[in-house]
């Protein structure tokens, strides 16, 4: 399945103009299988979700982007925002009494280094970037931002690498160009939120860059626990 896990709606998230109907619709003709809504801070409700997913016979799933003080973290599994979030402990304790999982967006933001052309000093940032205090809690890191350039991306996936954790992908759309750029390819079915955070934590994914044009591959059986 083809999943962008990550993506925002006006009004919900405030720096978007995506209207949440255009955003399903596009998600559909770029080919993907679902789409997440992961507004600023803000859950949509399970009623509003499965009247998205009525209305498009299309799977919509709820996430949300939780602005921390060590960066913006997708979070799966929370039904509301509580203050306190913005530190990643306390949002970790949150996301466990949910049973659900965190995922650090565009972690090159703040932590790249923009004007160096030195090996060692991108090294150096890449070693200060995987000592975030926030990672000890996720699952994953986003190595692939549909928003970020190709410079952005490497970081990000060469932290990926440093930490040895997998990277997820998703487009960060904003505006409806930034649709289809990219997604989360997974190996089984997922049907509902609960599925996506099994999968997630089993590590039953990567990333996928739909501008390429390459084909993604098929898995026809379910691969063996």
């Amino acid at each position: 399945m083809l999943i962008d896990l990550h993506s925002h709606t006006w009004p919900k998230s405030h720096d978007s103009v995506l209207n949440p109907d255009d955003l399903v619709v596009r998600a559909k003709a770029a080919g993907l299988d679902a789409i997440c809504f992961t507004e600023h801070d803000t859950v949509w409700s399970q009623s509003e979700i499965e009247e998205m997913r009525a209305k498009h016979n299309f799977l919509v799933l709820a996430g949300v982007e939780i602005s921390t003080d060590d960066g913006h973290i997708l979070t799966y599994g929370i039904d509301r925002y509580v203050f306190g979030m913005h530190r990643a402990p306390e949002l970790a304790k949150y996301v466990e009494q949910g049973a659900g999982v965190m995922v650090a967006a565009h972690p090159y933001r703040r932590q790249m280094p923009w004007f160096t052309s030195s090996e060692d000093k991108y090294d150096a940032a890449l070693e200060k970037a995987s000592r975030n205090p926030a990672y000890e809690y996720c699952e994953a890191l986003e190595s692939l931002n549909g928003r970020g350039s190709d410079k952005e991306n490497e970081f990000s996936l060469r932290l990926c690498e440093r930490m040895e954790m997998p990277g997820t992908s998703g487009t960060d759309s904003h505006a409806i160009g930034d649709i289809g750029k990219c997604a989360t390819y997974f190996e089984r079915n997922i049907e509902d939120e609960r599925q996506l955070i099994e999968e997630i934590k089993a590590g039953r994914f990567y990333a996928v860059d739909l501008r390429t044009g390459a084909p993604v591959p098929f898995v026809s059986e379910p691969l063996a626990v």
